[in-house]
């Protein structure tokens, strides 16, 4: 059952985040990485973009949580649904999270988003979902990211809405889920370098 819903958009610093929430106790969280290790998963998420398939509550049955897309899409319907579960939402600069975006996950957008299963689901929930397939459009964008932001705030209740800057490490998160702070360092996963390094590794790029 989950505890923690996730309503942030990628690079936010939601893979330092998941990796925060397993340390204290909230795992298996839910990633879009799921999408690239389970085919069967991916094709279940394909039919819940299509309004059909398993209830999202059955999909993420095993989970603990969830961090970004392709479950941040269905934030409201999740947190409908887990209504004892708190509302994660990460929070970066505007416009350093759009460059982030725009150098990684964009940037690796495959030419044929149709070809596979995982990349329909992201292009059908970010890419299309999202940003209306206007990524690009920077200002449009921003505000899209702005607008969101300001919809999870105005719809979650303060006892509910976990609101969270990485940057500002454990206490923030830990306060918030009632756990105590860890003795090790918080978390820091998936930099833009690192990301790229991998796209490299794996000739995306």
């Amino acid at each position: 059952m989950l505890k923690v819903v996730g309503a942030s958009f990628g690079r936010t610093g939601t893979s330092s985040a998941r990796m925060a929430l397993e340390t204290l106790g909230f795992g298996p969280c839910h990633y879009m990485r799921e999408l690239f290790t389970d085919d069967s998963h991916a094709r279940d998420w394909l039919r819940v973009t299509e309004g059909r398939g398993p209830g999202l509550d059955r999909l993420l049955g095993r989970f603990t949580s969830t961090i970004a897309w392709p479950a941040a899409f269905y934030w409201r319907e999740l947190a409908e649904a887990f209504p004892n579960a708190k509302v994660l939402l990460i929070v970066r600069d505007p416009e350093s999270w759009y460059t982030s975006m725009a150098r990684t996950l964009y940037r690796t957008r495959p030419a044929d988003p149709g070809a596979n299963v995982r990349d329909q689901v992201i292009e059908r929930l970010v890419w299309q979902g999202t940003f209306g397939g206007r990524f690009e459009e920077r200002d449009l964008a921003l505000a899209v990211y702005r607008a969101h932001l300001a919809e999870v705030r105005d719809t979650v209740p303060a006892d509910r809405l976990i609101e969270l800057d990485v940057a500002g490490g454990w206490a923030p998160l830990c306060e918030a889920l009632g756990v105590n702070v860890p003795d090790e360092p918080f978390p820091v996963a998936n930099t833009s370098t690192e990301y790229l390094h991998r796209a490299e590794q794996a000739g995306v790029l």
